[in-house]
């Protein structure tokens, strides 16, 4: 029997002995603590692999241990010595195994061998590899031959450079674009923001520049549980003296103080680094008040030194010599009321002001900024006035400046740049067309949303997904499962088993591969994967564990499975020869994208990496003007949907806990946030809390404040205090997705809006 939930603060900093601890206890709990030892040692090392969690940078000289605490859980739980063969779903049908929950899952182990789903007897049963290559293909040629688009190839961020590159071949020789991928979800309102206005589609910073950093802002992201290798840059920065603030409705503990488990001085004493030296706990859907309130202050200030002529406190030659638009940008600044600011973004004039003056003082500024920025409604011009910021600086192109998306995934950024896209205009199309001899589809694809609206239309027939957990991880869950079952086929590649593999389709396949950390020997011996971190650095990866099971596949050998099943011959594709030597592959990708993949197998496996071209890091403006933009202000409100008449509606967030990366769930604790045992929760500030006749641990139905005739909701959340702004709600991600409406996605990305959900709550009924 479970032992009960339990509810504790947690005062500590991130890192530290609970660090170190986490460690151990994963490793013994996958009963690996040798291997599990050995893996960590190589672990996002130049000799090593990329680590299979976040993306964030691998540095050319690594620390002695280059990984953080959900590094390590992620290395122990794709290194698990448990299985789940053939006999486990002989044991269990597949309705039964849909009863259990994320974590019960993927705890289970490695799946082991190919399966079909029989509809007789509601289980998985094995299958011999090219027998489900032939039946996939047959599948897909009927499904083609009435219609191409009728099928979506969709891929999480974990897929290698060279896999992600065969899987979007696949899917245009096939028919069509539709390439959705786990960036749709995250920080496609990046993608679309940033060309706008400084010409690339991915951050400007890298490593080197938090070292000549003097000033550091975060918006709307969780270093302690998302990117933790970023703690030890930011512990240096604060040794330097240089000013952290923080835009964030939680107090994070990776935000507040930080104790590195590496040193001895903070491990044997209590020393610890405070990270944030100024923290501003925002309304949930408040930080483009907050930006403005910033961009305000800085103009305000800079027209009295003008009227003055004291020192001037914005970059006048950069932004007269680089930039367009910034009269029109201040001059709508100057007419925002702070009062507006001051309610929307729920922060006084005072804390605004001190911020901007700390950017003021500084001369290279980075701007950090997550997923807090990225899911709203006006998720696009979240981030376009986070690089209207950096512009009144001149923060751009500048040594220890510029903007810094952290990214989720591993390879979620290198996936787009090989050409997982449904935008035919980001593909050189023309090129594929020439390498390989056929004509590429030029129509728009299915993003995400629009993926699972032709699933809920009946117009999308097909599924193949490249890793990924896409019916958990995806809005209004409860329409798109009982949609889901009306696919004709579902294909799904992957190490462990989760809750898409059993919500599927007429006919369903299960195809387990290989994992990044383990060996992939190929025809010409092992082989090397290659990947793309944060900052733009494209580095080799190498698997140095045996495999889980020797029936396992490597992904690039299941794309071409498929592909050589489902395609007619194409002697310019040398799908067998690319699954024998990974090296043709990155000579493929080279010829492909030269301008950005030049020397590939030269380069990669240099310590550190090599770097793409960044025009924006050297001031070359890839924009229509030819210059870096201020984008038109549209005002404060950065979720329009969102109700604000009835005092009973709240403001909904979803975040990860500290035992999560993704949809995977580790563990049902979040230390960070002092609760153990249970994921049903929701944070609520105490005083909301008192004025709607709550108490704390109250079970509440949460059903969402939209009125398009559906409803939505998720029941039995306890009811938890927590220090949070007034009228806002936190709760995890994947279990409070189901009250995400499709249709409540950021204005021109498409990014589901899940950290600004308008809800209501009451209390259950009692059981």
């Amino acid at each position: 029997m479970s032992e009960a939930p339990k509810f504790e603060t947690y005062d500590r900093p991130a890192g530290g002995w609970g660090s170190l601890k986490a460690v151990s206890t994963y490793l013994a709990r996958e009963h690996i603590p040798i291997l599990g030892a050995r893996a960590l040692w190589h672990q996002n090392k130049s000799d090593g692999f990329a680590c299979v969690s976040c993306a964030w940078a691998k540095p050319k000289k690594p620390h002695a241990a280059e990984f953080c605490e959900n590094g390590a859980k992620a290395t122990a739980w794709e290194l698990t010595s448990k299985r789940m063969p053939a006999d486990f779903f002989l044991a269990h049908t597949v309705s039964e195994l849909a009863t259990w929950g994320d974590h019960e899952l993927e705890a289970g182990g490695r799946l082991t061998v190919p399966m079909r789903w029989d509809a007789e007897s509601d289980r998985y049963l094995e299958v011999d590899w090219q027998e489900a290559f032939d039946h996939i293909g047959a599948e897909l040629r009927a499904l083609r031959a009435q219609d191409p688009e009728s099928v979506v190839f969709y891929a999480s961020g974990r897929a290698s450079l060279e896999a992600s590159y065969m899987y979007q071949l696949l899917a245009r020789l096939y028919g069509n674009n539709n390439l959705p991928d786990s960036s749709n979800m995250c920080h496609e309102s990046t993608s679309v923001a940033l060309p706008k206005t400084i010409g690339v589609p991915v951050g400007t910073v890298t490593l080197d520049d938090f070292d000549q950093a003097d000033a550091i802002f975060f918006f709307g992201q969780n270093v302690g549980v998302n990117s933790p290798r970023m703690l030890h840059p930011l512990q240096d920065a604060r040794k330097r003296g240089v000013p952290i603030v923080t835009f964030n409705p939680l107090r994070e503990r990776g935000l507040v103080a930080f104790a590195n488990p590496q040193s001895p001085i903070d491990m044997l004493t209590p020393a610890e680094t405070q990270i944030s030296t100024q923290y501003l706990q925002v309304k949930i859907g408040g930080d483009l008040a907050a930006l403005t309130g910033m961009c305000k202050a800085l103009i305000a200030t800079d027209d009295r030194a003008l009227s003055e002529g004291t020192r001037r406190v914005l970059d006048t030659a950069f932004i007269a010599e680089h930039t367009t638009g910034f009269e029109a940008f201040a001059t709508a600044m100057r007419e925002t009321g702070w009062d507006a600011i001051e309610r929307e973004s729920g922060l006084s004039r005072t804390d605004l002001e001190q911020a901007a003056d700390t950017f003021a003082k500084a001369k290279s500024v980075i701007a950090v900024y997550g997923m807090g920025l990225t899911q709203h409604r006006k998720g696009v011009q979240n981030v376009q006035m986070v690089s209207n910021l950096l512009l009144l600086g001149g923060h751009i192109g500048r040594p220890g400046a510029g903007i810094c998306p952290v990214r989720g995934h591993s390879n979620v950024q290198g996936q787009r740049t090989v050409g997982i896209s449904e935008k035919p205009e980001l593909v050189p199309l023309d090129k594929l067309a020439a390498l390989y001899g056929f004509e590429p589809p030029r129509k728009k694809g299915l993003n995400t949303v629009e993926a699972c609206e032709g699933v809920l239309a009946g117009t999308v027939r097909a599924f193949i997904g490249l890793g990924g957990n896409f019916v958990r991880a995806v809005p209004d869950t409860a329409r798109i499962e009982d949609a889901w079952q009306r696919l004709r086929l579902t294909v799904q590649i992957a190490t462990k088993l989760n809750r898409s593999h059993l919500v599927h389709g007429e006919v369903s396949y299960l195809l387990p591969c290989l994992g990044r950390i383990e060996i992939d020997r190929q025809a010409t011996g092992e082989q090397l994967v290659s990947v793309e971190d944060s900052t733009g650095f494209m580095h080799a990866s190498r698997g140095m564990a045996e495999p889980a099971a020797e029936t396992l596949r490597a992904e690039a050998a299941i794309v071409a499975g498929i592909a050589q099943a489902t395609l007619p011959p194409n002697p310019k594709v040398p799908w067998q020869a690319w699954v024998g030597d990974y090296a043709l592959v990155r000579d493929a990708i080279e010829a492909t994208y030269p301008e950005i993949f030049r020397d590939f197998n030269k380069r990669f496996t240099e310590p550190g990496g090599f770097h793409r071209p960044i025009p924006a890091r050297e001031r070359v403006w890839k924009t229509e003007s030819g210059k870096a933009t201020f984008l038109g202000y549209q005002g404060l409100v950065a979720d329009p949907d969102t109700p604000e008449a009835g005092p009973d509606v709240l403001r909904l967030m979803t975040m990860r806990g500290d035992d999560q990366f993704n949809t995977t769930v580790y563990s049902l604790d979040d230390r960070f946030r002092g609760v153990y045992g249970t994921r049903r929760v929701v944070f609520m500030n105490r005083a909301d809390m008192e004025r709607l006749g709550f108490v704390e641990g109250t079970l509440v139905d949460i059903t969402t404040a939209v009125d398009d005739g559906r409803e939505r909701r998720v029941d039995r959340m306890r009811l938890t205090p927590y220090d949070i702004p007034p009228g806002c709600l936190a709760g995890y991600y994947p279990e409070c997705n189901p009250l995400v409406p499709l249709a409540h996605h950021a204005e021109g990305s498409k990014v589901p809006a899940a950290k600004s959900i308008p809800v209501r709550l009451r209390a259950s009924a009692s059981v």
